[in-house]
């Protein structure tokens, strides 16, 4: 057998998906050394709002909406988490909020201790959230980031007093 071919076989875990986990890994754990985690948080929020511009905007020409209901929007919050490997389910729904849980996360491990990643989703949340609902409060109560087993993710969907106590990011319509 050539190099070539003996390399080829070689048994690794290597693939797209997971080369690109890890080079994020790195990447948010660079950030976050050089910069600290409060402005790596800065620079993953203007990833994940450009992100969810983009998705809001893919899942209502898709859906042929002008604009998506609270129940649509929690739904879709539900599917893109599907789409990317994450389990996210609905814990419950009313008008004042959504309460998601998480299973998995769509970084798999590679979110251990990268706290910074998690504002992907917070982003992602809060601005398909406000741009069809006029505003959104993202709470990440628990994260697998931060070695709790699930994640639980509350968005406020008024500025009540319950969210204005929440420790959390708020998003609103453009």
């Amino acid at each position: 057998m050539d190099s070539e071919e003996l390399v080829r076989q070689a048994d690794l875990p290597l693939n797209r998906d997971a080369f690109m986990r890890q080079l994020i890994r790195i990447l948010s754990g660079a950030l976050e050394d050089v910069v600290g985690l409060q402005e790596a948080r800065g620079f993953i929020t203007l990833v994940g709002q450009e992100m969810g511009e983009q998705l809001d905007a893919d899942y209502r020409r898709a859906l042929s909406l002008p604009r998506l209901e609270r129940e649509q929007v929690a739904a879709v919050l539900v599917d893109l988490k599907r789409r990317i490997k994450g389990d996210f389910y609905i814990i419950s729904q009313d008008d004042e909020k959504i309460v998601l849980g998480n299973r998995a996360c769509p970084f798999a491990d590679e979110v251990q201790d990268r706290e910074s990643l998690c504002m992907m989703t917070s982003n992602v949340f809060g601005t398909i959230a406000a741009e069809n609902l006029g505003y959104a409060k993202v709470v990440l109560d628990e994260t697998i980031a931060r070695r709790d087993p699930e994640c639980r993710v509350v968005l406020y969907l008024t500025p009540s007093a319950e969210a204005t106590a929440a420790p959390g990011d708020e998003y609103f319509q453009s």
